[in-house]
């Protein structure tokens, strides 16, 4: 009787330019199981692309001086191809780098500070959910019958930007995201965030 192979482990890519977090962030990836490497700048990154697909990125938008270090790699991972999971962490509200991140498809925006758990934890759930993340979300939001605007809106409520980003984001106010929002929720037959992200995802 043939024994099935041993499942791999998820193959996890870490880009911080700070060592100190840079280890304990890696630490914490391999001992929740997942099959870190971890550099700390943009070529030694993409050089790691090349060498092996990834299934998650978590991805420092300020590499030191090159503050598109994160950026270029979410754009060199697109441009191989790869449809691998990306975290983008920043201690920068930069609206600009954050668009950027998300039309390049980023997965979620982490803001620092944060402990390694909340990292681990948020991964863990990411990889959980991609095989059926998308048609979760196409279908609830085709289900709600939202606009396209609206859609646009709950798409990033999803990715965990909060109101005023997404307006920053999207080029209108607060107000109108505001508006969008209990529309959204309305529609969905929700009344806040979590009921709305346990709506989408029901587990």
């Amino acid at each position: 009787m043939t024994r099935p192979s041993p499942r791999q482990a998820p193959v996890a890519l870490l880009v911080e330019d700070e060592p100190e977090a840079r280890e304990h962030l890696a630490r914490a990836l391999r001992k929740a199981g997942l099959d870190t490497v971890a550099v700390t700048d943009a070529d030694a990154a993409i050089a790691a692309l090349h060498a092996r697909p990834v299934d998650v990125a978590i991805l420092d938008l300020v590499l030191g001086d090159d503050e598109r270090g994160g950026l270029s790699v979410l754009a060199a991972m697109r441009a191989m191809g790869s449809h691998g999971l990306a975290v983008v962490i920043t201690a920068f509200a930069d609206v600009a780098r954050l668009k950027r991140a998300l039309n390049l498809g980023a997965s979620y925006l982490l803001e620092k500070p944060f402990r390694a758990a909340e990292l681990v934890a948020l991964v863990q759930k990411l990889l959980a959910e991609r095989d059926d993340l998308g048609g979760l979300v196409s279908a609830a939001l085709a289900r709600a019958g939202l606009t396209e605007r609206e859609a646009q809106v709950a798409r990033l409520v999803l990715k965990g930007l909060p109101s005023a980003e997404i307006a920053a984001v999207l080029g209108g106010s607060d107000k109108t995201v505001r508006q969008h929002l209990s529309s959204i929720y309305e529609k969905c037959g929700v009344t806040s965030r979590p009921e709305f992200f346990h709506h989408v995802f029901p587990f």
